[in-house]
């Protein structure tokens, strides 16, 4: 029989679509993309355990008590687990899939029923449908609308319409025909028998199709994240390309809750829609004796109720969320100004040590970053398309070579950042007498006639098969396996842990090659080719798109050194953590970001700073002038370029990230006396910068409407007028322990009163409750402290001095704070803030309100406008 040249027709009908019918594919893509976007945002966009009570209203309503509890439960266990945002974007792809089906399959359905020579003709095309391997609807899917939602969309409605119709269909051919006629000797029209009589009767069996449909929309997650349909789909492809055991088992587990949720609530929806499925439940609950609270489900109204007042609450959040986020982008002014730039990566090692490096570096820059994990195929595609802006791990000339061809008219090179490479067959060196590719030939055996490769997609494997075997005489003695990277090294560190022989593909530099004792075969006859170069490839016009970016991809360097360097410590950092490698990274290797990418001149270059593009981690303790000077300093910092993080902590822990180098600086130093121990501990591995504050404070107060209360001598013998407690903060401060361990003690309080360690808000709250209802209650406080032009208070006298001498505010910084950050050095050492600039800026943090200190000191810098000048000078 002659060979049938099916698949190439295929193709060419295929070029045929995408040459002719390219608006029709964009206008597909906008509407579908659109209903995503527009689901997921609301789904997505509320806060998660709000949105989780709104499932679980939903579950009482439908199932019950107990149902929903579990909802509830699992769904906070999402949100626990940092997968909310993958799974309500799942749930959105499942939302947008199922109703497109839904509204088509139904309607079929019943053109079916009542049709039989319809019925005939799609019987064969769902069958179709239904058994081609779903990975296959993926291949136009991408061809046609690039990597994204829509592919996912397309093949997930294409897999799930089969049962949509069937079960359509046979729910309305299993009506009681007698009925029908009954119904048509009546005189009813065939539309109202339809309506009235075939469709209610049928309602059982088409809500299962439904049910169906959602099921296997749902299993078509996992194959619409290789196409860059995003959720846990794509969480799950990834974690079973890089082998992320505890990924994969947490993202199946969120798979496993939305199932269940969706399982349930479709199943119980024909309850409340079907008249049979009413009548069966109300049976069910007039039967039960035990336990009925558990079968009460609330009414329509009282339900809709709780959906709307829930989502109108997640809706004001997350309105008040976008407020902030613009409020933010609106201040910065950086080189990307948030512009959005997304990458790719295929699983190897130096693609995702490249792309990460660049998400960093993109981000220290004020770009926006996406990043997608793909195979090769979809990877080229979607750059090829615009879909995907730039990728960092295009092997040229060799591997590949397919790809480049097929796609080269759509793409630019910007140059090899690293090589040259090579492609090799490898074992371990404890496999005696197979040191070169010849010696392969006879020993299939000893090897299981196996050699273990990576991606079938991957250039290097098309070499192998084609070029390698055949050129070495292996054919049919070996079978190539693919599976993945991490498949692939899993199977050679399992198989050198039993000094079992095995052959792999690898390729150099690799790190394995440092972890393993390895063998390269030597290639005598040059089947692998030259060594290749690392190129990095964009779409046509992304230099256009963002020139500045494009530059420093085209001048893009690593050595050797460095990127084995990067690899290993993004290995060490662990899956999942492959930003926190490079950041780690970055921290070894200074000035690498400013040397990969320059900041250009323009807009505010002129008030960039020398070190722009460095990372301050700047850390605070929650009272108000940690919180007022240190969110001053973050917008001054990204007006001049750096990048910053901010994170409160208790002060211990505080004192001992500084001293461990895991945060840079702090504005909150009370010295000499209040973090007295903290500075003892920790001074060998800190920096003072000098005090930009001072002097200070500390004090017990009341109000001023106790009377006779003065001083802290009057305290004494006054311990039930104040119900024996003295209302201190965190336990951890330092002049707890001086109030604990010298104040009481040389007023001779102690026994009589006890100190309750809480919180600074928390003490602020007791204290504004007392005032309030005009009881008495004595407080820790401090001067210079906003609670003193909010309240009428006394401060009691110290005439002992048990509480010392007034202090200084100081900034202090990690060990090596002036070699990293030299620029800045210089403005901390200067910074100085007078009691009515301090008090000023507090009071505005107090009107914008927790959440928005950020802002609020924007607010104070803009009512400022020399201040940013005058603190951090640029030459």
């Amino acid at each position: 029989m002659p060979r049938l040249s099916f698949g190439s027709w295929v193709e060419d009908a295929v070029d045929w679509l995408q040459s002719n019918l390219t608006w029709i594919f964009d206008l597909i893509k906008t509407v579908l993309g659109g209903m995503y976007d527009g689901v997921n945002a609301v789904l997505g966009g509320g806060e998660p355990l709000l949105m989780a009570g709104i499932f679980a209203v939903i579950a009482f309503w439908l199932r019950g008590v107990i149902p929903a509890v579990a909802t509830f439960v699992g769904f906070a266990l999402i949100d626990s687990l940092a997968l909310w945002d993958e799974a309500m974007a799942t749930l959105s792809l499942v939302v947008v899939a199922a109703v497109i089906t839904i509204v088509i399959a139904v309607p079929t359905g019943i053109w079916a029923a009542r049709n039989s020579r319809v019925s005939s003709a799609l019987r064969p095309v769902l069958d179709v449908m239904q058994t081609m391997p779903a990975f296959v609807y993926l291949i136009p899917g991408v061809m046609f609308f690039g990597v994204g939602v829509t592919p996912g969309v397309i093949a997930t409605i294409v897999f799930a319409m089969p049962p949509g119709v069937r079960m359509t269909e046979l729910g309305i051919r299993q009506v009681d025909s007698e009925l029908v006629e009954a119904a048509e000797a009546f005189g009813t029209s065939p539309k109202h028998t339809l309506t009235r009589v075939q469709l209610p009767l049928a309602l059982p069996t088409i809500m299962a199709g439904i049910n169906q449909v959602i099921m296997l929309a749902l299993s078509m997650v996992v194959i619409g994240g290789m196409a860059s349909a995003g959720g846990l789909g794509e969480k799950v492809y990834a974690a079973i390309t890089q082998l992320q055991v505890g990924l994969a088992a947490e993202s199946g587990i969120a798979v496993v809750i939305l199932a269940m949720y969706l399982d349930r609530m479709t199943g119980a929806l024909n309850e409340r829609v079907s008249p049979l499925g009413r009548r069966a439940a109300a049976k069910v609950a007039a039967g039960a004796r035990r336990l009925k609270f558990t079968h009460y489900k609330p009414g329509t109204a009282v339900a809709m109720t709780g959906v709307v007042v829930l989502a109108l609450v997640a809706g004001g959040l997350n309105i008040a969320g976008s407020s902030d986020s613009k409020a933010s982008q609106a201040d910065a002014s950086d080189v990307g100004q948030g512009q959005k730039i997304n990458m790719g990566y295929i699983p190897w090692d130096e693609g995702i040590a490249s792309t990460y490096l660049w998400k960093e570096i993109l981000e220290q820059r004020g770009y926006e970053t996406g990043i997608t994990q793909l195979d090769a195929g979809p990877l080229y595609s979607g750059v090829a398309r615009g879909d995907i802006d730039f990728q960092t791990d295009s092997w040229l000339p060799t591997t590949h070579k397919d790809y480049w061809d097929k796609y080269s008219d759509q793409l630019d090179d910007m140059g090899a950042w690293y090589g040259p490479t090579s492609l090799e067959l490898t074992v371990p060196s404890y496999v005696k007498g197979i040191d070169s590719l010849e010696d392969l030939k006879g020993q299939g055996k000893k090897f299981d006639g196996k050699i273990i490769g990576i991606e079938a997609s991957a250039g290097m494997m098309g070499t192998l098969n084609k070029k390698v075997l055949k050129e070495y005489g292996l054919e049919g003695e070996y079978k190539v396996v693919s599976s993945s990277t991490s498949s692939m090294l899993a199977e050679l560190n399992a198989s050198i842990k039993k000094k079992e022989p095995v052959v792999v593909t690898l390729w150099s530099p690799h790190w394995a090659y440092g972890k393993h004792d390895l063998k390269k075969l030597e290639d005598p006859k040059g089947a692998w080719g030259k060594g290749e170069e690392v190129h990095t490839v964009a779409h046509k016009g992304f230099a256009k798109k963002a020139p500045a970016v494009a530059k420093w991809l085209k001048d893009f360097k690593l050595t050797e050194g460095q990127l084995t360097s990067l690899e290993n410590e993004i290995q060490s950092a662990g899956q999942g953590k492959e930003q926190d490698g490079v950041r780690a990274w970055l921290k070894k290797n200074p000035g690498l970001v400013d040397k990969l990418a320059p900041v250009p001149g323009g807009a505010g270059g002129s008030q960039q700073g020398k070190d722009a593009g460095k990372t301050v981690n700047m850390g605070y303790f929650p009272w108000d002038e940690a919180i007022a000077s240190t969110y001053l300093w973050q917008n001054m910092l990204e007006d001049r370029g750096y990048r910053t993080t901010v994170k409160q902590l208790d002060p211990g822990p505080l004192y001992t990230g500084l001293a461990q180098g895991q945060l840079d600086v702090q504005f909150d130093s009370w010295l000499p006396t209040t973090h007295k121990d903290y500075w003892d501990r920790y001074k060998d591995n800190l920096t003072d910068l000098g005090s930009w504050y001072g002097p200070t404070s500390l004090e017990l107060s009341v109000p001023s409407y106790v009377k006779g209360i003065d001083s802290l001598e009057d305290l004494k013998g006054q311990g039930k007028k104040f119900k024996g407690k003295i209302i201190g903060i965190e336990s951890s401060a330092g002049m707890m322990g001086t109030l604990n361990k010298k104040v009481l003690k040389e007023y001779g309080l102690e026994g009589e009163y006890e100190v309750v360690s809480s919180s600074t808000s928390s003490m602020l709250a007791e204290l504004n409750r007392s005032i309030k209802k005009k009881e008495p209650v004595v407080v820790t406080l401090w001067s210079p402290h906003w609670a003193y032009g909010k309240h009428d208070l006394k401060k009691l006298e110290d005439p002992k001095g048990a509480w010392g001498e007034g202090e200084q505010i100081h900034t202090v910084a990690k060990k090596d704070f002036a070699k990293d950050f030299p620029e800045l050095t210089g403005w901390l050492k200067d910074f100085k803030l007078s009691e009515a600039q301090l008090a000023s800026l507090e009071v505005e943090l107090q009107k914008g309100g927790a959440g928005k200190e950020k802002e609020s000191a924007r607010r104070w810098m803009d009512a400022n406008p020399d201040v940013v000048a005058k603190l951090a000078p640029v030459s």
